[in-house]
């Protein structure tokens, strides 16, 4: 009799564990606003502007090389140095790294959620032509053959978290500043821990 009753708790604490994992996949994801316009007047934090640094690495210039872990993404220049821009990351889950190149680029990129997402988000629209409200924001720069994309956000509050489903976001100004930047082929390294 004991055992019987301790296989209903079980199953009844499973099936509590389920709805609420449940549920919590279907929570609208803070950094999906499909429809709301960037408000371009937000002040980043001093940390998440774009700057020339210092940056030490053997890549040749014009590499885009992205700290995950930092909430960097830095596109190497000649002479030591890199600009550094803050960007939003992928969210616990949705973190990976490795070595792509741009292979394609878009100017207020049309946005069709990939089903994955869909499935996590289904109040998501299927389809959402490119503007001021999608969450592509003004450029997006698509990595390999992957559904991964380095883009704007209509959410410049989200620069330096980690809420995406792995893209990689800038705020508009900065994204477009990088787009101009580089050309279709450029390497990108996606890296979770910084490199000593």
């Amino acid at each position: 009799m004991k055992i019987r009753n301790l296989i209903w708790i079980l199953m009844a604490a499973f099936g509590l564990l389920l709805s609420v994992s449940q549920t919590f996949a279907q929570q609208p994801d803070p950094g999906d606003e499909p429809g709301l316009v960037a408000d371009d007047s937000y002040q980043l934090d001093p940390e998440w502007r774009k700057q020339v640094v210092y940056y030490r690495t053997t890549e040749p210039p014009g590499t885009i090389i992205v700290s995950s872990a930092e909430r960097h993404l830095y596109l190497v220049q000649p002479g030591g140095r890199a600009i550094r821009y803050g960007i939003g990351v992928g969210r616990e889950g949705f973190q990976w790294q490795g070595l792509l190149n741009i292979t394609r680029k878009a100017e207020w990129p049309d946005w069709t959620p990939p089903p994955e997402m869909i499935a996590r988000q289904p109040y998501l629209p299927r389809f959402m032509a490119g503007g001021p409200g999608n969450p592509l924001g003004a450029r997006a720069m698509y990595l390999g053959t992957t559904v991964y994309r380095i883009h704007g956000t209509n959410r410049p509050d989200t620069i330096g978290t980690a809420v995406s489903s792995g893209c990689f976001r800038l705020v508009n100004a900065d994204v477009s500043d990088l787009y101009d930047r580089v050309p279709v082929g450029t390497k990108v390294i996606v890296r979770q821990k910084p490199q000593l």
